[in-house]
């Protein structure tokens, strides 16, 4: 495959990664989500344009996300929805870092989005959350004042896992100097929320449908692309969130060609290393 649009200081980290001695920095296991809604001319995504200055991924149209904090491994937190150790067999992991992985995807689409994906009960789901009160609660928890399992016990809520879909896993690639081992998910909007601006990690926000998102040619790392370009598929929200899918963990290579171009192989691709 070609380098997929990467920018050039990737052809530099593959060139330091051919050096015997290069060793991987090892990932950090990481969330991200697709929210999704139907708009009037399809299901539409929503995208978070990364400040320049961020060290992962800067400048980049990526979804809400992070990496998994210590706190999200809380035992106590309230929960609805498929158990840690449903979410454990979707993404061949501990039902110990399935439960962490979903809580991060809770609240770090809270924390960037302004979107929490709770309820008093399993039936049940918080409407508005954008008053200045929450937007209180939502400054606490990006400042690590209190965790999200504190604001959920606090406010009487329980996590719904139920809201979130299983959608992709992709590893970020050796050359990268900051790695993660990121698990996607696929959350509609819950009725009565709405996306806001929030946080400090974006200077842009989109929504759009997957389609239009491509053909705009956003600035995007290849996971990116390649959930909005599934994601394309589907005409509206009841069919992705229903999408049968066989969640594959999927590391990309870097590789430097015989023409001192830079290479983006993907498992399957001829070429990529055993």
């Amino acid at each position: 495959m070609s380098d997929g649009g990467l920018p050039a200081q990737f052809l530099e980290r593959a060139r330091a990664a051919q050096d015997p001695a290069f060793v991987a920095a090892r990932p950090r296991d990481a969330a991200t989500v697709a929210l999704v809604r139907d708009g009037r001319r399809g299901m539409e995504v929503y995208l978070l344009r990364r400040v320049s200055v961020m060290s992962f991924a800067g400048g980049m149209h990526v979804f809400p996300g992070g990496s998994v904090d210590p706190a999200d491994a809380a035992a106590e937190i309230g929960w609805a929805g498929p158990p840690a150790v449903a979410w454990g067999a979707q993404f061949a992991t501990s039902d110990e870092l399935a439960r962490s992985l979903v809580c991060a995807a809770v609240r770090e689409t809270f924390e960037e989005s302004g979107v929490l994906f709770a309820g008093p009960s399993d039936r049940e789901l918080l409407a508005d959350v954008s008053t200045d009160e929450w937007e209180a609660e939502r400054v606490a928890l990006e400042g690590r004042e209190h965790s999200l399992s504190e604001l959920l016990a606090r406010r009487g809520l329980v996590l719904r896992s139920d809201l979130l879909r299983p959608l992709a896993h992709w590893i970020t690639p050796e050359v990268e100097p900051k790695r993660f081992d990121t698990r996607f998910f696929l959350a509609r909007l819950p009725a009565g929320q709405v996306t806001r601006t929030a946080g400090t990690e974006a200077d842009q926000r989109l929504w759009l449908r997957p389609a239009d998102a491509l053909e705009q040619e956003l600035t995007m790392l290849p996971p990116t692309r390649t959930v909005l370009t599934e994601l394309a598929a589907y005409d509206d929200v009841d069919a992705a969130l229903n999408g049968e899918r066989d969640i594959t963990p999927v590391l990309p290579k870097l590789l430097v060609g015989d023409d001192d171009r830079l290479v983006f192989l993907l498992p399957g691709d001829d070429g990529y290393p055993s």
